[in-house]
């Protein structure tokens, strides 16, 4: 049987009997620990990711200080052989500079010495010398030859030879004339005197062969 109380602010009567409730359990607790296993593992990542990335940065920092170090250090011994190579070649120039000019020199002071052999290798026979002049102070040498030719071939012979020396051009014939030689002990001949004027030519350096001053055996003794 059910009661009901029509009564204001009466307060319902029930049986005292065992109550079956039906309610299902909450998940509250169980969500708050989700949370807050949750946020301790996004702690725990955040932490160890920063001291991976702090490691790993100190790590890299440390490789690049050692490169930087080492390129310094290469830096350092690549200015020294610069400056080395610099000073080697500032020496090299000054070398070939004196080399240059003592070749100029001994070019120079070697040039009658050439001119005195030429004109010996030229002399044909019937031929002889009196007199070897220099005529010009310029910048080309000119000398002229004097001397005897027995017979106008021996003269003509004469200045082919010059003219094919590598060190005499322009070869020119000034004068000739007959004259009467007189040799000694009553001996007369007819005999022709000549000039030729030349001018002194140094060649090309590959077209000269040189010798050595001393050969191997004479220098080992």
């Amino acid at each position: 049987m059910i009661e009901v109380n029509l009564q204001p602010g009466g307060k319902k009567r029930g049986s005292r009997g065992p109550r079956f409730s039906l309610r299902l359990p909450t998940l509250g607790g169980f969500s708050r620990d989700l949370w807050v296993v949750g946020s301790s593992v996004v702690v725990l990542a955040a932490v160890a990711i920063g001291s991976f990335l702090f490691i790993t940065t100190s790590n890299f920092q440390g490789e690049l200080e050692v490169r930087i170090e080492e390129a310094r250090a290469d830096s350092a011994r690549y200015a020294d052989l610069i400056l080395q190579n610099d000073a080697l070649l500032a020496r090299r120039d000054s070398i070939a500079q004196r080399v240059e000019i003592i070749q100029e020199i001994d070019g120079d002071r070697y040039t009658w010495p050439h001119i005195m052999d030429e004109v010996a290798r030229a002399l044909p026979e019937y031929t002889w010398l009196t007199a070897i002049l220099q005529v010009s102070l310029g910048e080309e040498l000119q000398f002229r030859v004097e001397g005897r030719a027995g017979n106008p071939f021996a003269l003509t012979r004469f200045m082919e030879n010059l003219e094919a020396s590598l060190f005499i051009r322009n070869v020119d014939l000034i004068a000739t004339e007959q004259v009467i030689d007189e040799p000694g002990e009553g001996v007369r001949r007819v005999v022709y005197r000549f000039q030729v004027e030349a001018l002194f030519e140094r060649p090309p350096a590959e077209l000269i062969e040189t010798v050595p001053l001393f050969n191997a055996t004479s220098a080992g003794r």
